[in-house]
């Protein structure tokens, strides 16, 4: 369910990192595209002027993505900005009064979770939310606790539907033609369910470590970081059920059913490791037990899927950066008598690269014996492909909440994970270029093996070896 176009956007957070990152070349793109026209307006306290931010957005899209004349002139005119601290009513003042005729404003909070509270009193203190809508990043709290605080604090403000929680993972068009592949296609649904499918692995692994954000990451660890958010909307996409029609609420219903049906993780379908060196990086804890690796087993109690165990592993300092996603079918008998017939399988690539792939077994012409094969469709980026923040920034100006967490799917995801937050779990070491510690292959083991990304599934159990 689509709301009305926000005719202003206000974000919070206008000299950070994110802003210059993310923010900048998303809103070049948008006004480029045509989906922006309104006035934008940058909050911040930093003792700057609108020149020095309009210096600052000109070396932001220049870094990333590109500067494009016409549209950054275009975006430089819609700029205004206010300098002012957070806890001075003065400056939620000068807000109002730049938003001028404005009565549908959008506000990006991209700043940190803790000034939420004081940024959406003051926004509703000031008269400035009457109307509007909210878009607040991730993460949405750190446990089941502090989400549903979190929720608090935004719906005192602002009504669930004016309430945008932005996941920019869900922006990516792989991401997106998850639902796509599933729902606009015949064949994968006879397919998709307890009886063909033996299990589904989902892989989420990158080739670097912290790169400078210990601190960051010594309070959050992969659980909190990429499986809570990422790997559950991708598993959500996964395992759906059609939405009884297109608009949002009706998937967004579907997601959160997904996550109802999955029972608190057990330690005992946990693995979590640490990298060797990890305790070395700057803003890191001594002895600090937070994991850089997970590798998880759960299953969804539901009509379709009961009895199908999902596997999640995702971690840091693998040995490539790779998100892809395995469903292996059920083994077909071997009427031929001789060799061995491998399980067909769906694979999805996500990144780096994007493919869909159909593995199944074919007559060798030079042996005239069965081999595994693979038939893949590839997706290469066109030059005009929206980027998952603009994406993401469209549909919230747009009021399409299709792409962002409703309230309710936030803390199922976090009740899921939340035991295991809190049990002190063991964390094993790994080296650098592993792909985890060796217990999350020996007691988090699907059946044939964890997929090697890169590999062809049915490769032979020495080549995944080697892989490894």
């Amino acid at each position: 369910m689509n709301g009305p176009h926000s005719d202003a956007l206000v974000f919070f957070g206008a000299t950070g990192d994110l802003a210059y990152k993310k923010i900048f070349p998303a809103l070049q793109a948008m006004i480029k595209r045509g989906t922006l026209d309104t006035p934008i307006i940058g909050v911040a306290k930093a003792g700057w002027n609108l020149d020095q931010v309009r210096a600052r957005a000109r070396e932001s899209v220049e870094r990333h993505g590109g500067l494009d004349r016409d549209a950054f002139d275009r975006m430089s005119r819609l700029l205004g900005y206010v300098d002012g601290d957070y806890q001075d009513a003065a400056t939620f003042q000068e807000l109002r009064k730049q938003l001028g005729s404005a009565v549908r404003p959008a506000y990006y909070l991209a700043i940190p979770p803790a000034l939420f509270e004081l940024v959406t009193e003051q926004l509703g203190k000031s008269g400035c939310s009457a109307g509007a809508r909210v878009i607040v990043e991730k993460p949405f709290g750190t446990d089941l606790a502090s989400a549903r605080e979190l929720n608090r604090i935004l719906l005192g403000t602002f009504p669930e539907s004016g309430v945008f929680r932005i996941d920019h993972y869900l922006g990516k068009t792989p991401v997106r033609n998850l639902l796509y592949f599933r729902f606009a296609n015949l064949f994968p649904d006879s397919l998709w369910n307890r009886s063909n499918v033996e299990s589904i692995q989902i892989t989420m692994a990158e080739d670097f470590g912290v790169q400078g954000r210990g601190a960051f990451y010594d309070r959050t660890g992969t659980i909190r970081d990429v499986i809570q958010n990422h790997i559950f909307q991708i598993l959500s996409n996964l395992a759906m059920e059609p939405p009884v029609r297109v608009d949002s609420e009706s998937v967004r219903d579907e997601k959160v059913k997904v996550l109802k049906a999955i029972a608190p993780i057990d330690e005992k379908n946990l693995v979590r490791g640490q990298f060797r060196g990890y305790q070395n990086e700057a803003g890191v804890t001594a002895g600090s037990q937070t994991e850089t690796f997970a590798a998880l087993k759960l299953e969804i109690n539901s009509w379709r899927w009961q009895g199908v165990p999902f596997y999640i592993r995702a971690g840091k300092q693998m040995p490539v950066t790779c998100t892809e996603i395995l469903v292996r079918l059920r083994r077909p008998p071997n009427v031929y008598g001789s060799g061995d017939v491998s399980a067909n399988h769906f694979r999805f690539r996500i990144s780096p690269d994007v493919a869909i792939a159909l593995g199944m077994m074919v007559l060798s012409p030079a042996t005239n014996n069965g081999e595994p094969a693979e038939m893949v469709a590839n997706h290469h980026p066109e030059a005009n492909e929206m980027d998952a923040y603009e994406r993401v920034l469209s549909d919230a100006i747009a009021g399409d909440t299709t792409l962002f967490a409703r309230e309710d799917y936030v803390e199922e995801a976090w009740r899921i994970v939340d035991p295991v937050l809190r049990a002190n779990t063991p964390v094993y070491e790994y080296e650098p270029g592993a792909w985890g510690p060796a217990e999350a292959s020996q007691s988090i083991a699907p059946a044939g093996g964890w997929h090697v990304p890169g590999l062809t599934p049915s490769a032979p159990a020495e080549d995944a070896r080697r892989a490894a």
